[in-house]
């Protein structure tokens, strides 16, 4: 059975306690996000990450943001806050930027590369606005993805959405002590919803053991 990792936004602006735009609880779940990279790494395992690409343009990013559709400035090109935290660095990863790609061409290539992949994204959901994603999902054609990272009530929620859309015969695998929500309460809530809809959750050590 393929099994690939889902890494969501796992980056300094979001996971460090000062960073630009912290999800609540976040620094706590990098004990497990290491475990789980460690693992991938060491079983072969492809990572997927997703990471927000920002510039002042971007829809999503205001001086008056709303907390639900924009947000203040957060994960900006070339600063610190974008890079991924040390624990989730990726291995020779193919980097896929928000523009399109040729089907074909990138199908070959995701399924040549023998690193793992990154898919920066200018808005919350990478399945609408890095136009190649979907690409890299059947080009992989995973029987098993396991998803963690944040935030479980934006990003991940989004993640979860498209995976269950465009993969809806794979195992959804939510490692449920490395996801944090903005909400907590909706977090919860979010997890409960998606078990009843079929999904598992495990811990990172069920899974790396």
């Amino acid at each position: 059975m393929t099994t690939i990792c889902w890494d969501v936004d796992t980056q300094v602006d979001f996971i460090h306690p000062d960073g630009a735009l912290a999800v609540p609880g976040a620094e706590a779940i990098v004990p497990q996000l290491r475990l789980l990279t460690e693992w991938a790494h060491r079983t072969q395992t492809r990572i997927v990450a997703t990471a927000d690409d920002h510039d002042l343009g971007h829809a999503e990013i205001s001086a008056h943001p709303d907390g639900l559709t924009t947000y203040p400035p957060h994960c900006m090109r070339g600063t610190l806050g974008q890079e991924k935290i040390s624990a989730t660095l990726l291995h020779h990863p193919l980097i896929i930027h928000a523009v399109p790609h040729d089907h074909a061409t990138l199908s070959h290539a995701v399924q040549e590369h023998r690193g793992d992949i990154l898919l920066n994204k200018p808005g919350v959901d990478v399945f609408r606005w890095n136009p190649n994603a979907a690409t890299v999902l059947a080009a992989l054609a995973p029987a098993r993805v396991v998803v963690y990272g944040v935030a479980t009530d934006v990003c991940v929620l989004a993640a979860i959405n498209g995976l269950s859309r465009l993969a809806p015969h794979a195992e959804l695998v939510i490692v449920r002590d490395a996801v944090r929500a903005l909400n907590e309460a909706a977090g919860r809530t979010l997890l409960a919803e998606w078990t009843a809809r079929g999904a598992l959750l495990m811990t990172a050590a069920e899974i790396t053991e």
